[in-house]
């Protein structure tokens, strides 16, 4: 696979699609068995309640795997990504309901860089909240 996108047809500015990726209890326990991961906080809403939390919570590494999907569906390789980063600023709570959580997320192009590289800046929201902070990632066009 190669980049999709060329570098000199991209504009700091450049907003990439925004996309929309729903959670629910079910892909919590997916994900937790693909990952290992299977802290109580992301499937037990007593034990997630009893530590202070408002329910269960996604797993802060799906929220960032989930977001960086803008850009890898914009880019069109997910080899191009050469620089990956965020901060974990509130959790994504997952009701055990019909709908669960939404992750919402935007992005756009925020520096060109040399060697055909660029900054992309993501917002990634959760109920009105900013989920993930300082999220960026350095990807390399064609």
């Amino acid at each position: 696979m190669a980049a999709q996108i060329q570098y000199a047809e991209v504009e700091v500015g450049t907003e990439l699609p925004a996309a929309s990726f729903p959670v629910t209890r079910a892909t919590l326990v997916q994900y937790a068995g693909a990952s290992g991961d299977f802290n109580p906080i992301h499937w037990n809403e007593k034990f997630a309640k009893e530590v202070g939390l408002p329910d269960v919570i996604a797993h802060g590494m799906f929220t960032m795997a989930e977001a960086i999907r803008v850009v890898t569906d914009w880019v069109g390789d997910p080899g191009a990504v050469v620089e990956y980063g965020v901060r974990f600023t509130r959790p994504v709570v997952v009701p055990n309901d019909d709908q669960g959580g939404l992750i919402e997320v935007t992005a756009k192009v925020a520096a060109k860089l040399d060697d055909n590289r660029v900054r992309v800046d993501l917002t990634a929201m959760s109920a009105g909240q900013k989920v993930l902070g300082m999220s960026r990632a350095v990807v390399e066009l064609a």
